[in-house]
């Protein structure tokens, strides 16, 4: 599965009348439909998958995509810190 289509899944899938509320006609990662009579594994409290592996995965690229978002804000944070630095310690008195 593409990470950077299961980052972005939950919109994906809205039944209409209710937005933001996946369908629980197929799996949110595989898209297999859904049995009425089969197992539904969920998460997030309204995520259906088809099965304990796709929601994993589903799991894991979640975590995935936190990490990267908090490295990104980490990086971000880091370098307006190192500016601001560079700006107060660069500043030259000028004399009149």
């Amino acid at each position: 599965m593409a990470a950077s289509v299961a980052c972005s899944f939950f919109d994906d899938d809205e039944p209409l009348g209710q937005p933001g509320m996946p369908s629980l006609d197929a799996c949110a990662l595989c898209a297999k439909p859904l049995e009425r009579d089969s197992d539904i594994f969920m998460y997030r409290g309204d995520t259906p998958f088809c099965s304990e592996e796709c929601r994993d995965e589903q799991m894991q690229l979640d975590a995935i995509c936190s990490r990267k978002a908090a490295r990104r804000q980490q990086h971000l944070s880091s370098g307006s810190e190192a500016r601001r630095w560079h700006q107060e310690s660069g500043k030259v008195a000028v004399a009149s």
